[in-house]
């Protein structure tokens, strides 16, 4: 399998509330409908592509709709999604490291088997894809979740 990892990123909070949101997608449905007309158009798009429930993600993609559900996490520091009904096997793994009591290490690693003609094509979009869920681990408000 494939792997793709963002760069690590700090996260200003404690890494059990992180967790704890992570694990838990369903919150971000009502967050992500309270602000919707507050984001800017590019990440507007984006999220009216995604749905969150208490399982997992689900993702309009050009394959069709995915649902990434939450799997085999390891408290606190491992936080993993796996797709469901895929075509292609893949997961997204979010993986976290305490700095101190506020702040946070987090890399997000896509993992993915991919047929070696099609990796040399997508391979550099999937590394850009790891790199933007990382910058967006970074920046969610989960003190407001």
């Amino acid at each position: 399998m494939d792997s793709y990892k963002s760069d690590k990123v700090v996260i200003g909070h404690n890494i059990d509330l992180i967790y704890s949101k992570l694990c838990n997608p369903g919150i971000f449905k009502k967050h992500a409908d309270d602000h919707l007309g507050h984001m800017p158009d590019n990440a507007r798009e984006f999220i009216e592509s995604v749905r969150f429930d208490d399982e997992g993600i689900i993702i309009d993609s050009p394959m069709g709709e995915v649902k990434l559900s939450v799997s085999d996490c390891v408290e606190p520091t491992l936080v993993n999604y796996v797709a469901k009904d895929s075509p292609v096997p893949f997961g997204l793994s979010v993986n976290l490291e305490a700095i101190d009591e506020a702040q946070t290490n987090a890399i997000a690693e896509i993992k993915m088997e991919l047929p070696f003609i099609v990796r040399s094509v997508i391979g550099g979009k999937l590394s850009d894809v790891a790199q933007k869920l990382g910058e967006v681990l970074a920046k969610l408000p989960y003190g407001d979740l």
